[in-house]
């Protein structure tokens, strides 16, 4: 027997509720389907966000051509996060000296030809720099571990674009990963070299010292700040 609905609820006979181990009414799946669709639709807005930024796509376009003519090497993508510019070493390409964190001369020629394009983006955009390393493992009088080693060459690089390149110390940052985050197999010497690399990633968000001014409670914010 059909229980009689409480006051405001619908009864459980009416044909738009589906009974306790039948099949959902047929309206219900498409509805289903249009909120999935919606909800991928916003997503994909966000994650191309970065990518509708006009300097963001030229920055994308100037360094997949030195990409594509092979004066660096490495990728260029754009993500939810920001742009990604991977360098990678390759053939007898090294980025540092062997279990040390100082530049090599073929880092610093890549360097130099990334930074243009760079600059105009860290007006800007914050730049983080990301060491990575492959899982030989390391112990010698300066670094314990890959970690700390891939955090020195990510200082080095960060130090070379302050220093050399005139970039701005507050837009940039260093981090190190270690062999933690690897994108090839090290079982190989080429795995081994894509796994070495350096990424500058380009964040999507604002630099925070660029957010609007508040004012404090009861004050307000003096035109033209």
């Amino acid at each position: 027997m059909a229980l009689k609905a409480p006051r405001g609820f619908i009864d459980e006979t009416d044909p738009k509720v589906a009974q306790i181990g039948h099949p959902a009414p047929p309206w219900l799946v498409n509805y289903a389907d249009l909120m999935t669709e919606i909800a991928c639709f916003f997503i994909i807005l966000y994650a191309l966000s970065t990518s509708l930024n006009k300097q963001v796509q030229q920055a994308v376009k100037d360094v997949q051509k030195m990409v594509d003519s092979k004066q660096i090497s490495g990728t260029v993508k754009v993500d939810r996060e920001g742009l990604k510019i991977t360098l990678q070493e390759e053939g007898n390409i090294a980025f540092f000296k062997s279990g040390a964190a100082d530049t090599t001369a073929e880092m610093d020629a890549m360097i130099g030809k990334l930074a243009p394009t760079l600059k105009n983006l860290v007006k800007d955009h914050d730049i983080i720099v990301e060491g990575h390393t492959d899982n030989k493992k390391i112990s010698n009088q300066y670094f314990d571990s890959n970690w700390e080693l891939s955090t020195a060459r990510a200082t080095s690089v960060v130090r070379l674009l302050k220093d050399k390149y005139g970039f701005p110390p507050k837009r940039l940052g260093a981090l190190g990963y270690g062999q933690y985050r690897p994108v090839a197999s090290n079982d190989t010497p080429s795995g081994r070299a894509k796994n070495r690399r350096v990424v500058f990633w380009v964040k999507n968000l604002p630099p925070a010292d660029t957010k609007p001014k508040t004012a404090p409670a009861g004050k307000a914010v003096p035109k033209g700040l």
